[in-house]
């Protein structure tokens, strides 16, 4: 796991210049040493399972072994340095052996979602309204000068578990200046409770998704809310209720989030084999951290 670690965010590194050439003001120099800066403490501060990755009030991430963790302050530095951002409810990222892509972890204080519409929704209508969704948010994207994306299809049409409060969904993205086969995917999964809820969103590339999806469902099931925060909690005097419903959560609300992420996805597929390790300049200081030697 600590390799494939390293070997991601040599990814990242690789993708810098092309995703800073978007900014007039953005030397590539200057994002490259913030990157390696960010680089340096993410790979500090990763957390490898099994442990209790604890969420706040709200619940906890029982992290298998084979996985790790990078907490909310470096991830979200990590990110910002490649020019992607996070929320208020960001917990942090997971990276595994098991994954080419990553795991971004978060919780939306929205209130308790009413999940009804989940007996009736019809697959391509909410794909028209995730399309529609993504197009009306490519207005904000092209005001901040980032790619805009169009969503293709499913991979996977959204399920919902009336019983154990998750739900799974997964589309792929393109960027709209992509070339042919540089599709992403986001690969979504949540589990409702009685204030909000958690995501988890996975990024990769279409090649990789079948592969991986069966980690994404792995750390879902390892996601729990504390007593007295789970959906079955819910008091309906006293609580509040979402002003969306479950659908939203395949539509609208999940298109603002198809952004800057998504393209990660495209590039894992063009650049995660180049072994470009040593361009984030981290060789020997990695070895030391995982316990290597030189040569090992």
């Amino acid at each position: 796991m600590k390799n494939r670690l390293l070997r991601w965010l040599a990814l990242l590194a690789l993708c810098l210049p092309c995703l800073l050439s978007q900014a007039a003001d953005a030397p590539v120099t200057d994002g490259r040493a913030r990157f390696e800066a960010a680089a340096q403490s993410a790979l500090a501060a990763v957390q490898p399972g099994p442990r209790d990755i604890l969420l706040g009030e709200q619940g906890k991430l029982h992290l298998p072994a084979g996985y790790g963790f990078i907490p909310q302050a470096e991830a979200a530095a990590l990110l910002a340095a490649q020019g992607s951002h996070t929320g208020s409810g960001f917990y942090g990222l997971i990276v595994s052996d098991k994954l080419e892509g990553f795991l971004a972890l978060e919780y939306e204080a929205a209130g308790y979602v009413k999940d009804e519409d989940a007996k009736e929704w019809d697959a391509a209508k909410l794909l028209d309204n995730l399309k529609e969704g993504t197009e009306a948010a490519n207005e904000e994207r092209r005001k901040l000068g980032v790619p805009e994306f169009s969503v293709v299809g499913w991979v996977e049409a959204p399920n919902y578990d009336a019983a154990t409060h998750r739900l799974v969904w997964s589309a792929i993205t393109r960027r709209k200046d992509a070339q042919a086969g540089e599709d992403g995917v986001n690969y979504n999964t949540y589990v409702l409770g009685r204030e909000g809820y958690f995501s988890m969103n996975l990024i990769t590339d279409l090649a990789r998704v079948d592969q991986e999806k069966p980690a994404a469902r792995e750390l879902l099931a390892a996601l729990e809310f504390n007593d007295g925060k789970r959906y079955a909690d819910f008091n309906s005097s006293t609580d509040k209720v979402a002003e969306y419903g479950l659908a939203a959560l395949v539509g609208g609300i999940a298109a603002k989030k198809l952004g800057l992420l998504a393209s990660l996805g495209i590039f894992l597929a063009k650049f995660w084999k180049a072994g470009a390790l040593a361009v984030v300049g981290l060789g020997a200081g990695v070895r030391k951290l995982f316990g290597k030697k030189d040569g090992a």
